[in-house]
């Protein structure tokens, strides 16, 4: 299949978070099934290139109405890791994607709005039309309205969406569809793309979900969490109207870049036949953080953006928690919201001459690394979570996660006390209630298997790393599921046809 993956991310090139990785890791795969694949993304003037990657163009040159202004623009071409990126460049007067960062912009709406539309007419040339259109969250839902919109289109490209995090749904005032050419009077309705909360409004990913052949979330429990309580964010109704196309498929991690066994960015590799090796780089930790060297302390650490959906108010609580109850604590974060960054900024000015606890506010990837491989247990209390990569690379590095029973982190863990599975699939700690109560007793339960059961501990470290974590089985869902996008488009032509 030509399948064309349709987003506002891809690492390494262009990633803010969790998307990136997801477009890279499963169009490699697919690439590695023998898929002919291709990324489409924005021509960001910040894009992580080494300098023998440069984009090339490809002769592809159209021109995309835009407020009534037609906006010259060219396909550039980047070969990465067995697929293709194509590389979508205006030039206009708004520098569209020439602003030095990806997302935060006041007219992001307008920005991949533009992006969409440019996307639906380079798709609709019968030499880049591809068998399956990807698109991905809310930055790429009017892509699908504007194919769906074109009737020499329909039964041509299925389309597949893929929703990330419903929390960010694309709300945009009317006149936005006016210009990419939709007209708000006929779209506009209950059934298309009113916002359920404010009609006068489109709501983007809910056009996209309408005019797409399947939808899915990163994991099957969020799939049915979005459908069946507050975290569908006010498209419950929605989901269950168009539950007939709807599923959820769990990402995976790039183990070319998290493998404790060939990481470059620890001191000490280990694995699950090496895992005492491990006991290294918590030393390393220590010595990194200028954690005092203490054998009879855990180390519990935070890896994660510190926003509201992450849970801040577990995750400072947490913290103070595990070093009241005898363990070491190390946070490596980072806040927009400067509210959340000034509490955490307290917080580290507090804990700044405790020889326990270490709070870096920012990201270092290197330490990023050594973090998952010194640790011992990683808090992860989120109030919601699509599907989260945090406790897939902890547990690949032997460390042990204490995380909330929701989206991806319940379908990935299974709770060491009360869980029907055998216990060689038991591999962290999960509470229900995002309460200090719920938190405190599951890093209870954790602090006391470590200090009193090691050997215990252990098993359950081990059964972590030897799951199955990466992109190979995912890939293979997604061919299925184009499979399925494509009989659906075929199986709506064939009734458009007869009617």
């Amino acid at each position: 299949m030509h399948i064309a993956m349709v987003s506002a991310e891809c690492a390494p090139i262009a990633k803010a978070g969790g998307l990136g990785d997801f477009v890279q890791g499963l169009a490699r795969e697919l690439a590695r099934c023998g898929e002919r694949v291709e990324v489409i993304l924005p021509a960001y003037d910040g894009l992580r290139l080494a300098s023998s990657d440069q984009p090339r163009p490809l002769g592809i040159a159209f021109q995309v109405p835009f407020r009534g202004v037609p906006i010259d623009c060219q396909i550039l071409g980047l070969s990465l890791d067995g697929y293709e990126c194509r590389l979508i460049a205006p030039r206009s007067a708004q520098r569209f994607f020439e602003r030095g960062r990806l997302y935060g912009e006041p007219d992001d709406a307008e920005r991949f709005a533009f992006f969409s539309r440019a996307v639906a007419d380079y798709v609709s040339r019968s030499e880049s039309r591809p068998d399956v259109l990807h698109c991905n969250d809310w930055q790429t839902g009017l892509a699908p309205v504007l194919l769906a919109e074109r009737r020499e289109a329909l039964g041509r490209i299925p389309v597949c969406y893929s929703l990330h995090n419903v929390g960010y749904q694309g709300w945009v005032e009317a006149d936005l569809l006016t210009a990419v050419g939709l007209d708000p009077a006929r779209l506009l309705t209950p059934e298309r793309l009113a916002d359920p909360g404010d009609p006068r409004r489109a709501n983007l990913m809910k056009g996209g979900i309408a005019a797409a052949d399947v939808v899915n979330t990163v994991s099957p429990r969020y799939a049915w969490e979005i459908q069946n309580t507050e975290q569908g964010m006010g498209l419950q109704a929605w989901f269950q109207r168009h539950d007939y196309k709807f599923g959820g498929i769990l990402n995976g991690i790039d183990e070319t870049v998290w493998n404790p066994l060939t990481d470059p960015l620890i001191p000490v590799d280990f694995g699950p036949e090496t895992l005492p090796r491990k006991a290294l780089d918590r030393q390393a930790l220590r010595a990194r953080l200028g954690l005092e060297e203490a054998s009879d302390r855990p180390i519990i650490a935070v890896v994660s953006r510190l926003d509201r959906q992450k849970g801040v108010d577990l995750i400072a609580h947490g913290l103070q928690y595990g070093l009241a109850s005898g363990a070491q604590i190390a946070l490596l974060g980072s806040a927009i919201e400067p509210a959340i960054a000034e509490r955490f900024a307290q917080l580290k000015s507090r804990l700044e001459t405790s020889p326990h606890a270490r709070l870096e506010l920012g990201y270092d990837e290197s330490l990023a690394h050594l973090i998952y491989a010194g640790a011992d247990l990683i808090l992860i209390p989120s109030l919601y979570e699509p599907c989260g990569l945090t406790q897939l690379i902890a547990m690949r590095y032997g460390t042990v996660p204490i995380a909330r029973r929701v989206g991806g982190l319940a379908d990935t863990i299974q709770d060491a006390n009360y869980s029907s599975a055998p216990f060689e699939s038991r591999n962290g700690y999960l509470f229900d209630e995002p309460t200090t109560e719920a938190l405190e007793g599951a890093m209870d339960r954790a602090i006391a298997l470590w200090r009193d059961h090691p050997d215990y501990f252990s098993r359950l470290r081990l059964n972590g790393m030897r799951g199955d974590y990466s992109w190979r089985r995912p890939a293979r869902e997604y061919l299925d599921l184009y499979a399925y996008a494509r009989q659906a488009q075929c199986a709506r032509a064939s009734a458009s046809s007869r009617r």
